[in-house]
């Protein structure tokens, strides 16, 4: 069976952008455009924001780091990642991270199969790029009910530890 896949063009500062606890998530490609093989989306980390410890199941994870320094925790080793930097997390693989630095941290996450992109839609709130005034005032920003619903959504793609 031969899928008929076209070519997708993302120019800068265009692509599906949400807020999701303060932080700007723009995902680049979804399953939809990728037949289901990866997703892609660009991180806008506000300093001290974090991911959980959790792992995927059903998919691996990679990132790449652009701008800032995040702190990546993979099981009990403690990494420092900064610009240039590439991590992989296969299957089952425990890990969180931290923006660490006094500045926002740019990083580029693939999933793959696709499908956990897709989280960032269902989680956050969609907006419009570039960020207008309003928009930006609320990078930082986590508001309480917003935690509670990504916790609840979370579950659906990532598991956390049990103890």
């Amino acid at each position: 069976m031969t899928v008929n896949i076209k070519a997708s063009l993302v120019q800068p500062g265009k692509g599906s952008a949400y807020l999701v606890l303060g932080d700007l998530y723009t995902i680049l490609a979804e399953g939809k455009d990728t037949n289901g093989e990866y997703g892609l989306v660009e991180a806008l980390m506000q300093p001290q924001s974090a991911a959980p410890l959790h792992n995927h199941d059903d998919a691996d994870e990679a990132h790449y780091i652009l701008e800032g320094e995040i702190e990546y925790q993979l099981d009990e080793q403690t990494i420092v990642a900064t610009p240039g930097t590439f991590l992989n997390f296969p299957k089952g693989q425990y890990h969180s991270y931290k923006n660490i630095g006094a500045k926002p941290a740019k990083l580029l996450m693939w999933v793959t199969p696709a499908g956990g992109e897709l989280f960032f839609a269902e989680a956050g709130h969609r907006i419009n790029l570039p960020l207008n005034e309003e928009e930006r005032s609320l990078l930082g920003v986590v508001n309480p009910a917003d935690f509670e619903k990504v916790l609840v959504i979370a579950s659906k793609y990532i598991k956390f530890p049990t103890s």
